[in-house]
């Protein structure tokens, strides 16, 4: 019960943080967003981190199943697309192309986000748990941002051209961070030592988003991390024998607590480092957290399987279908036959159904604060 009220306590701060501040027309219509760039990690990624990685590193997401619903691996880590494509696709632009990828259009935008990437600069060799396969990227958020600057600069004539390109375009810093926490957690650091790692990785975000907006960013999406207790890889590898360590939803309390903590105090940094900083522009906090959970709670209304909702669809058996020494792709696992009913996809990812469900949830529901873009509710999530 402590856990639970310790939880709720922060979710209403955080809702009170973030939605009293900020003006959701001050940087004019979504309509007027040309491009967008985008920083972070594997929920955006859409073809970085296979473009940088060694020979025969990562084979698994270069081959089906990943893509299977795309028709055709992509680079992204699930069967299809991911919610920077549906957020541009509401857009009414092109799907955004890898930095890393040659011969590509960067007309509408970027995409630097590497899958394995952290928010902090961080040493495989030391965090890297290497008894079960994970993507790791040392192309951490600073690199990222080297690489937007970089960009940039060999793109147009001046800093002002800089500015005004910026003017008319979206830029999502995040999500990034969950790697951090990702491999000192699966490293069996416990969270009380892996709630040290926040600070330094809420600024460490913070600092990125002043350096975007510094050069004229008007328009800057940053969201928090969803509810991990609630994901295939950590029921299985942080299982418990006790019941009061669940919640209503079979989620693990004290990491989603563990999550939420996170999520209170960037959303903080945004409200009284951020916002104050910057007042024309619009700085919105994407909540990743409580649109996940209430996708999980509505599942079978959305069309997913309701019994297989904290499953991962591709994976090797057991109660969430999730092996970390035999991860989607590996020899002995299979895909389901059905991806679309299942909001996992290899229990670390989610399929296309689900982070379809999720964009509409963030960019055209509640769950954007303040609500910046003004791409209308479309079909109801």
């Amino acid at each position: 019960m402590a856990c639970a009220a310790a939880f709720f306590a922060l979710s209403v701060a955080a809702s009170q943080l973030c939605c009293c501040h900020g003006r959701s027309d001050a940087a004019g219509s979504s309509r007027d967003v040309i491009a967008v760039y985008s920083l972070g990690d594997s929920i955006t990624d859409t073809g970085n981190l296979i473009k940088e990685a060694p020979p025969g590193m990562f084979e698994t997401i270069k081959h089906l199943p990943y893509g299977v619903t795309f028709g055709y691996p992509t680079g992204r880590c699930s069967d299809g697309l991911l919610m920077i494509d549906f957020l541009a696709q509401g857009l009414g632009l092109p799907f955004l192309n890898p930095y890393l990828g040659k011969n590509k259009s960067f007309d509408h935008g970027v995409n630097f986000a590497v899958a394995g990437a952290t928010a902090t600069a961080m040493d495989a060799a030391d965090q890297f748990n290497r008894s079960f396969f994970m993507p790791f990227s040392g192309s951490s958020l600073n690199v990222q941002l080297r690489w937007f600057k970089d960009f940039m600069k060999s793109s147009f004539a001046s800093d002002e051209d800089v500015r005004k390109r910026l003017q008319s375009s979206l830029v999502l810093v995040g999500e990034i961070g969950g790697n951090d926490y990702n491999y000192a957690l699966f490293g069996n650091r416990n969270v009380n030592q892996v709630e040290k790692l926040i600070p330094g990785v809420v600024q460490t975000i913070v600092d990125a988003a002043k350096e975007v907006l510094d050069m004229g960013a008007n328009r800057v999406i940053i969201p928090g991390n969803f509810p991990i207790g609630c994901i295939p890889s950590y029921l299985t590898t942080k299982s418990s024998s006790e019941p009061a360590d669940y919640d209503s939803m079979g989620c693990l309390k004290e990491l989603n607590l563990f999550a939420a903590k996170h999520n209170a105090r960037l959303q903080r940094a945004i409200a009284d480092e951020l916002r104050p900083s910057y007042p024309a522009a619009s700085v919105a906090y994407a909540d990743y957290f409580n649109s996940f959970l209430s996708l999980l709670s509505a599942a079978e209304s959305l069309g997913f399987d309701a019994s297989s909702a904290r499953k991962a669809c591709c994976g090797a058996g057991g109660e969430y279908n999730y092996d970390r020494r035999r991860m989607c792709g590996a020899a002995g696992t299979a895909a389901c036959a059905e991806p679309g009913k299942y909001v996992s996809w290899d229990g670390i990812h989610m399929t296309q159904a689900a982070y379809r469900a999720m964009s509409r949830l963030v960019y055209h529901g509640r769950y954007l604060q303040p609500p910046i873009l003004d791409l209308g509710h479309g079909e109801a999530p």
